[in-house]
């Protein structure tokens, strides 16, 4: 039988590997905010005649707004993201770029103040903590008649932080290189996340309950092992659909949603690897007492905690 549960530090090192990218990119990069985040204002413009984005980043930095974020969203329309403008400011630079490219017209004008800017995102992390402490809890009580059952929320809760961290972390490049930035959409996709890891671990998690319900073996290891090899079709059938299903509203529906879409394919690579390699392998840790060789300091007789 395929010993997955056998190369758990192998996982572990690999889940490692990207968690280091993901730190370093948010150390370097951090998170471009959306307006929803940051004071300022956003304007949705389209122009009747083909414009090209590098002639419209051209002027915008003739006109002196060099902090600029334009996004193409197609269909001639471009959103434009500059510091908070005033009813005559706006004004001001739709003239200018009729003058420039033509007639234009208006779809949509939303400025963030400040403070409400602080608000949201304070929300944001309030909702995602939440969410997470939800899910402990509630891990924690589906597995209630297991020995140790804290144990499996614990690392159910470690799983969905690594997913979360390398989403943000991979994002954070997204923002570096392609000018994206963290909004509303990319907090719901980071929620929806929570979502999906939560479905992918219980099914892993409830058929190791299962097998160590029906004596499939006396040794943890071999019953967490076998349970991956079961579950394993079923979480890449699942998590194969949904990213097809991804693709498509990236194709089809367009910028309204990318953020979204792509937080919520980062996560759910991420979550599907995790929830079969790695909260598993947490648990045998655990069961173990392996933790000095999960360091890197081998033990000679490990001992069950």
């Amino acid at each position: 039988m395929l010993n997955i549960i056998g190369k758990r530090f192998w996982f572990f090192l690999i889940s490692g590997i990207f968690i280091v990218i993901a730190i370093v990119s948010l150390a370097m990069f951090g998170l471009k905010s959306s307006i929803e985040f940051s004071s300022g204002s956003i304007i949705t413009l389209r122009f009747e005649t083909p414009v090209e984005y590098a002639d419209l980043q051209q002027e915008m930095n003739n006109l002196g707004y060099e902090d600029t974020i334009i996004q193409r969203t197609g269909g001639g329309q471009f959103l434009i993201r500059t510091h908070e403008l005033s009813d005559a400011e706006k004004t001001q630079l739709e003239t200018a770029l009729t003058a420039r490219f033509g007639t234009l017209s208006e779809s949509s004008f939303n400025s963030v103040s400040p403070m409400v800017a602080s608000e949201t995102a304070r929300n944001a992390a309030i909702a995602v903590a939440v969410a997470m402490v939800g899910m402990l809890l509630y891990v924690t009580y589906a597995f209630r008649k297991m020995p140790r059952p804290f144990r499996w929320g614990t690392c159910f809760v470690i799983a969905l932080l690594h997913d979360i961290l390398v989403t943000i972390g991979l994002f954070s490049l997204l923002g570096r290189f392609f000018g994206w930035e963290m909004n509303l959409m990319f907090i719901t996709g980071i929620l929806a996340i929570v979502g999906v890891s939560l479905d992918n671990t219980i099914v892993v998690f409830d058929r190791m309950r299962e097998n160590q319900k029906n004596g499939v073996s006396p040794d943890f290891e071999v019953v967490v092992n076998r349970s991956q090899i079961e579950t394993l079709g079923r979480s890449m059938n699942t998590s194969i659909t949904i990213l097809i299903t991804c693709l498509a509203l990236l194709l089809f529906v367009g910028g309204t949603i990318q953020n979204f879409v792509i937080v919520l394919m980062i996560g759910l690579i991420a979550g599907t690897f995790d929830s079969v390699f790695v909260a598993p392998g947490l648990l045998v840790v655990w069961d173990k007492n392996e933790w000095g060789k999960f360091i890197g300091i081998k033990k000679s007789s490990p001992e069950k905690a």
